[in-house]
């Protein structure tokens, strides 16, 4: 049985009265591609940024790798109002509340629904500015050219990233000036550079034509093997979802409604009642 790389527990997001994720539990294998899905509106994008520290979630807790990245309870005014479950779940266990640039630090790396390239620099530039993240030298050692090796590796791999998701003969022009298709797999290299355990993908498919989101299929797949990740997904591109997942989970109104493999969810009545609006009485 394979352990688990995130394990998300109990996590609720509350935006003033608004309940967005509600008490919502996830467990992702390592070295599996889990898919988080559900109509617009259903708390998945919070989810994610509940889980990358964009958010301090109301209540809850998540762990990556077997530590606490993030785990907090209800507190100040929100103690008063608080409409989620388990409100004095995590009252014992101490506040974390790590900041984005920590938790990529700790492995943890995703993309955005909206594209969030450097719009100034080169396609090679948003993967070199990336691969800092993880540089070792300090503004000594930068400032007396001790960080020369260092910065000779990353460009070197910087490079080996562009070739293997096809952007190497356009590293040299500006990120912004790439078609659709090619900034989304940009966005995924520099995400890659941050050598990460684990790769959140945010509607990676989102604007793809068919041919594309087909090659996107089986580019997840070979960044997951080449690369020993675990993928944790929110696609609403069906065919996409079923043809890689290992595992789904459906949320809707921010709470779990179904999970399960890819044929499970695919028969689900509640996941099709979300999805297509059809009442019992219909």
């Amino acid at each position: 049985m394979r352990k688990d790389i995130l394990s998300v527990e109990n996590i609720t997001m509350q935006f003033g009265g608004v309940v967005a994720v509600n008490n919502l539990s996830l467990h992702i294998p390592e070295g599996q591609i889990v898919a988080l899905i559900g109509p617009n509106g259903a708390g998945k994008t919070t989810a994610f940024n509940c889980i990358t520290g964009v958010y301090e979630p109301t209540n809850g807790r998540v762990d990556f790798l077997g530590e606490p990245i993030v785990c907090n309870h209800p507190h100040g005014k929100m103690k008063k109002i608080y409409a989620g479950e388990g409100a004095e779940r995590y009252l014992d266990q101490r506040v974390v509340s790590y900041t984005p640039d920590v938790i990529t630090k700790r492995g943890i790396a995703r993309t955005f629904q909206n594209i969030r390239l450097f719009k100034s620099m080169t396609v090679f530039e948003n993967v070199l500015t990336a691969m800092h993240v993880r540089r070792t030298s300090n503004v000594f050692s930068a400032t007396f050219r001790g960080n020369r090796k260092e910065e000779a590796a990353q460009r070197a791999k910087a490079l080996e990233l562009l070739k293997i998701v096809g952007l190497d003969d356009v590293k040299d022009e500006l990120a912004t000036a790439l078609p659709y298709g090619k900034q989304r797999r940009l966005e995924i290299a520099r995400a890659l550079a941050t050598e990460p355990s684990l790769l959140l993908l945010d509607e990676p498919a989102a604007g793809m034509n068919p041919q594309e989101t087909q090659e996107l299929a089986e580019y997840i797949k070979e960044i997951r093997d080449r690369h020993h990740l675990t993928v944790f997904l929110i696609e609403h591109h069906m065919d996409l979802v079923m043809k890689i997942s290992d595992y789904i989970y459906v949320i809707d109104f921010g709470s779990e409604i179904a999970r399960g493999v890819p044929k499970e969810v695919q028969q689900n009545k509640r996941v099709i009642e979300a999805y297509l609006g059809v009442t019992e009485d219909a």
